[in-house]
């Protein structure tokens, strides 16, 4: 499928621009460990963590937990508190960030994480600037698959959606942006579900690491 040059290119967060499954797990652990509980797989936790705090909940303490809904207050209080101890952009994004700069083209988030755990992360990682949008489940009504944080990215940027490309790692983002009308790049890094393979996802095109998607870039510059 060929595509113009892009002008614009955004982000999921989680699994995608940032590796914050650490995070979450130690946080679980510490929950498990209140309860005299064993350490939990990290696998187990990887993956659920696109999926949200009931999810990781429910793959940390049991599905049927009578508990579930205070267990997934108790991991959002204590993820407020501190939510980037140990997660780290992945491997060859700050290179990717860089070269967008460079060249010119904007970048920004669109996730379903809300703002008030996004603007810390952001702040430590000294993105804040550097990031031109961020759009939150706070910032619309409808959250992805419905591609309302996406239009309203590109109105902030003052883009064109066939001039934007959105790159996530779940079958979410990609219906998100193919319904923008955008490249929608599938991140096989990320937090996959193994019951639904990127390849099933329609995705224009699949990448295994930032930095293919850099070279993928540069060949349309």
């Amino acid at each position: 499928m060929s595509h113009p040059k892009p002008t614009a290119v955004l982000f999921d967060l989680d699994g995608t621009l940032l590796d914050t499954a650490p995070d979450f797990f130690r946080i679980l652990n510490q929950m498990r460990a209140e309860q005299q509980l064993s350490e939990l797989n990290y696998p187990l936790i990887r993956r659920e963590v696109s999926n949200g705090a009931a999810a990781m909940v429910r793959s940390a303490f049991g599905i049927n937990h009578p508990l579930q809904a205070q267990l997934q207050q108790q991991l959002l209080e204590h993820y407020q508190h501190t939510p980037i101890q140990d997660s780290v952009l992945f491997d060859g994004i700050a290179e990717l960030l860089e070269w967008l700069e460079h060249k010119q083209i904007r970048w920004g988030i669109v996730t379903n994480k809300p703002e008030r755990y996004c603007r810390p992360i952001l702040a430590t990682l000294q993105l804040s600037d550097r990031c031109q949008t961020l759009i939150c489940p706070d910032h619309v009504e409808r959250g992805k698959p419905h591609p309302e944080g996406l239009l309203k990215a590109c109105r902030e940027l003052q883009v064109k959606p066939e001039h934007c490309c959105y790159v996530g790692d779940h079958r979410r983002d990609i219906e998100a942006g193919l319904n923008a009308g955008m490249h929608s790049i599938g991140a096989r890094y990320g937090y996959l579900d193994p019951t639904d393979p990127p390849q099933n996802w329609n995705a224009n095109l699949l990448i295994d690491s930032p930095a293919q998607l850099l070279n993928w870039l540069k060949t349309c510059a």
